[in-house]
């Protein structure tokens, strides 16, 4: 029987494409028991991104709504964006509060690191509550001012209910902070 904690050996690389944003790398695979398969997988910068839960007050969060290509709609769900180059995670996430919603924060917790897709997609997003906001903007890259949305907390169950609010990272996001604020 095969060892399930032994990773296969990778016996080749190659890239097949490459766009702005990510590179997709064919991989030759032989298992432990022999199998040989060939996967694909994107491959994204490796800095990782962020996402952050915005606490207005203690019973308020901070939403937007902004356009997503994936899905050629609007999708509401908490601010986020990939850490530039040279930044640690807690600092990508003040600039992105600020370029979205017009906050930052002096109160950053994290709560966890998500995989996105770890099937075929090597993309870490880290979680960040944040409280004790104060106004500050920053420009960001975003092609169209985002929509802010204030969402009482306590109201999390009609917020799932919501056909905009379908973002699996957003959702797990929300949960984390409702059980640490609950506990």
């Amino acid at each position: 029987m095969a060892d399930k904690n032994q990773l296969p050996l990778i016996t080749n690389r190659r890239q097949v494409a490459k766009s702005g944003l990510f590179g997709i790398e064919q991989i030759d695979l032989t298992f432990s028991n022999g199998e040989q398969r060939q996967y694909e997988r994107m491959m994204g910068t490796g800095r990782g991104a962020v996402m952050i839960v915005p606490m207005i007050d203690d019973e308020t969060l901070l939403l937007v709504r902004e356009y997503c290509a994936g899905t050629h709609s609007y999708l509401l769900g908490f601010p986020k964006g990939l850490i530039d180059e040279g930044e640690l995670a807690e600092q990508a996430a003040n600039r992105e509060l600020q370029e979205e919603i017009g906050y930052g924060s002096e109160q950053l917790q994290q709560m966890t690191e998500l995989m996105m897709a770890p099937a075929f997609f090597n993309a870490k997003m880290t979680i960040f509550l944040a409280k004790n906001l104060y106004k500050s903007e920053l420009e960001g890259d975003e092609p169209e001012p985002l929509e802010v949305v204030s969402w009482p907390i306590k109201d999390y169950k009609e917020l799932l209910q919501q056909t905009d609010f379908t973002e699996a990272r957003s959702i797990a996001a929300l949960m984390l902070v409702r059980d640490l604020l609950e506990n």
